[in-house]
């Protein structure tokens, strides 16, 4: 599938990513002038700090007193002054300048084209089945080529320069990082031209020449006191000549080139400058042919895996644009939203690869100094939403880097657990880093999200739950085990009920209104922290089954989720976000966060909780008649939402707005501005309506859209170690084949029909429209 563009960006949410999981870049496509964005994805200015308040521990019996009385707001002024994190913490989302940190880009690509003032013919393109950016033109009578790509492989974006003349290739490029190259904060309006001045305090660092035909820089971030960076590029011309101009290279009048780029930090250790040199020498010795070949088989081995067709193309040849314009206007166009979960795939093969570092808040692109929220990995929705398409979309060696990026946080968050709550276990809170960063924000209404931990820990079981490593599990249990102990010492008792509840807790980013007038955030026993510790209790107690262990720790998770605050339905019908029934100050609110055991939880399903899925699509009603889902991750959640009550055609309502409203140019999702999380998780949600298996069974097309009478995917996942292909026409099934890697037997369900597959490993079923099988 193919991203068509018949002009070059001139934002930086029109031009196209690349990756290799460490190594981005964003192709604008110039003619005349061409810039390529480049990035790292462990270059952080900020290091190491403790961020721990020893006052919080202090602070807790008083506050919770308060909360227990009701007295919410002076609950939350204590929070406030006692239990938030010690020093500026984040940096209130700008945190490029204190110890926190923030993401950085790597610096830019330079090109000066001779002759291509005026150019026409010209095409863009970016192929999701190769993972390679291609830009076309036609120029006096030349037809010049691009083509571009970042090789996991060989570690190096390649870009290979050609055209239909011999001779006809001159241009001059030079290698830069310059903050008037960055966005403003807080925007994605960067353009190939630099702005005339910078807001970053960052000095303007340029590539030397050496070697005759490499350019290279080397410097420190953070002022010179952070970590480590290099970047390096090599000028193969075939033909020509290639000289020096200054502090760029200049190639006249040949066949072919080739360039060859690399980064690296000294965030994993080694020398960075190095690290690039060697990188590149390796590089060198391989033809281009050969460095393609090598690209694409890697690429492919993981982004064929699925097959997707949801129907004929309406406008075969259109641009993203101009699809995007119709939709908006109301046309319907199969093509583009299988594209989209094509391109949500393509996007964690790019940015999340086993070794790195997980995608961030922007996967691994990004072309500020001062990153939106500092680039960082938020745990209150937006990086998990980052990994639901991993595994039932059969990327789950992309999933390792979240799940070892999740151990990581184990150590410190077992200090911060200690410090701030004298706990057993570890916690962390709404926001972390590169550095280890656990302790609570700057203020409890976001920053003190102690679910955090339960949630992320859902990700270490569901990789186990997909693959059935038991070896694997017997690695990440002791983690979630780990968590269950922080919650364990940190719930306590209700006295007006009995129940056991955190506090303090918040429901993410939401406020809530008492009935004698009080507004706060602060709270205890939100619902979503209720659902997640009912989803990391349940999960321990199957991953200690599944490991034959902890029989006496078994026990006392029965008997704590037995007393969790129950979810509660609420004079609306609603389900309740809160243990009391609090008006909402903000009933249209982003956050959706009390449906989490709808999705992506487990604990209320149309089949065994019928009134609390109701209740739960009462309160997603309410959100949206109040503009809930007005950022693009919130949408996509709510098209999950959706296809877990086994509405298709709402489902793909919500996808439809998720274009109109929160998609760029280049597809990115829109928050504003641009975060990742709405691509993964609309495409999570494309897959939801597809296939379900978080309710012990496998359920085939379970919220169908109208709007995909006709189709076919191949190759999704099921929990239990099952592949899933599924064939239909006039929006029933047709043909189902279902591969099982472990012999566990599970129920296989369409409709109301349910039977019981019993498959030997590695054997797999053929299955009609009804279920029954057939032999081919």
């Amino acid at each position: 599938m193919t991203m068509l563009y018949d002009r070059p960006a001139e934002v930086w949410v029109e031009a196209l990513p690349l990756g290799n999981g460490r190594l981005g870049a964003m192709v604008f496509g110039g003619a005349g002038e061409e810039r390529i964005q480049l990035n790292e994805d462990s270059l952080w200015s900020g290091g190491p700090q403790d961020a721990d308040n020893p006052e919080a521990l202090e602070k807790l019996p008083e506050v919770r007193r308060l909360l227990f009385e009701g007295k919410v707001e002076e609950a939350e002024r204590l929070t406030i002054q006692g239990m938030v994190c010690k020093g500026p913490g984040s940096g209130q989302g700008n945190g490029a300048d204190v110890a926190f940190g923030s993401y950085q880009t790597l610096g830019d690509l330079r090109f000066t084209f001779d002759g291509a003032e005026k150019f026409k013919d010209y095409r863009r393109t970016l192929d999701l089945d190769t993972s390679v950016a291609r830009v076309e033109y036609r120029a006096d009578r030349t037809r010049f080529m691009r083509e571009m790509f970042s090789s996991h492989p060989d570690q190096t974006l390649v870009i290979r320069l050609t055209a239909d003349r011999p001779g006809a290739i001159s241009f001059n490029v030079g290698l830069e990082r310059d903050p008037r190259n960055s966005s403003r904060r807080w925007k994605n309006n960067s353009r190939i031209a630099p702005f005339p001045d910078s807001e970053e305090p960052d000095e303007r660092l340029e590539a030397a020449v050496v070697d005759g035909n490499a350019l290279a820089f080397a410097g420190r971030v953070w002022r010179g006191q952070g970590m480590a960076f290099a970047a390096r590029l090599l000028v193969l011309n075939e033909g020509g000549t290639l000289k020096a101009d200054g502090a760029r290279l200049s190639v006249k009048k040949a066949d072919a080139v080739t360039l060859l780029l690399t980064g690296a930090t000294d965030y994993r250790g080694g020398d960075p400058v190095r690290q690039c040199r060697d990188t590149l020498e390796a590089a060198r010795l391989l033809p281009y042919d050969e460095l393609r070949a090598r690209h694409v088989a890697d690429h492919q081995s993981l982004f064929r895996r699925v097959d997707l067709n949801l129907g004929a193309d309406p406008t075969p040849g259109a641009t993203i644009p101009d699809r995007l314009t119709a939709v908006k206007a109301g046309k319907a166009d199969p093509w583009l939203d299988a594209l989209y979960l094509q391109y949500g795939r393509y996007l964690l093969i790019a940015s999340s690869r086993p070794g790195d570092l997980p995608a961030n808040l922007q996967g691994i692109w990004c072309d500020h100094f001062q990153a939106p929220w500092n680039c960082d990995y938020h745990h209150n929705i937006n990086d998990q939403m980052n990994y639901w398409v991993a595994e039932a979309g059969n990327l789950s060696e992309c999933h390792q880097p979240f799940i070892e990026y999740i151990k990581t946080l184990q150590e410190p968050g077992g200090r911060t657990a200690k410090i701030h709550y004298g706990a057993r276990g570890w916690v962390v809170h709404t926001i972390s880093n590169v550095w280890g960063y656990t302790s609570p924000g700057e203020h409890p209404g976001w920053g003190q999200f102690t679910a955090a931990a339960g949630w992320l820990c859902q990700h270490l079981w569901d990789h186990y739950d997909y693959t059935r490593d038991k070896e694997y599990l017997a690695g990440a249990y002791p983690v979630m085990k780990d968590a269950a102990r922080f919650y364990l010492d940190f719930l306590v008792e209700d006295p007006k009920t009995g129940w056991l509840v955190t506090a303090p807790s918040n429901s993410p980013e939401n406020k809530y209104r008492t009935a004698d007038g009080q507004t706060a955030g602060v709270c205890m026993g939100p619902s979503m922290d209720m659902q997640i510790l009912w989803d990391l209790f349940s999960n321990c107690l199957a991953a200690s089954e599944a490991l034959d262990t902890d029989a006496e720790f078994r026990e006392e998770l029965l008997a704590a989720r037995k007393r969790l605050a129950p979810p509660t339905i609420g004079k609306h019908g609603q389900l309740q976000e809160w243990m009391e029934d609090y008006e909402e100050p903000e009933p249209g609110h982003r956050h959706m966060s009390h449906l989490f055991g709808l999705h992506p939880g487990r604990q209320f399903t149309l089949t065994n909780t019928p009134d609390l899925a109701r209740a739960a699509r009462v309160s997603l009603e309410r959100r949206l008649a109040s503009g809930g889902g007005h950022t693009g991750w919130s949408r996509a959640w709510i098209i999950n939402f959706w296809a877990r009550l086994g509405e298709g055609g709402n489902a793909w309502d919500n996808l439809q707005a998720l274009y109109a409203k929160s998609t760029l140019p280049n597809l990115f999702d829109n928050h504003a501005p641009f975060q990742i999380d709405g691509n993964f998780g609309g495409a999570s949600g494309i897959i939801e309506a597809l296939l379900q298996s978080h309710a012990g069974e496998i359920h085939l097309l379970p919220a169908l859209p109208p709007a995909w009478p006709d189709g076919h995917v191949k190759g999704l996942r099921a929990r239990g170690g099952y592949s899933v292909d599924i064939e239909w026409r006039g929006g029933k099934l047709t043909r189902a084949v279902v591969a099982s890697a472990t012999g566990e037997p599970v129920p296989l369900r369409y409709g109301d029909t349910v039977t019981t597959l019993r498959l030997a490993a590695g054997e797999r079923a053929v299955l009609d429209g009804s279920l029954a099988p057939v032999k081919e």
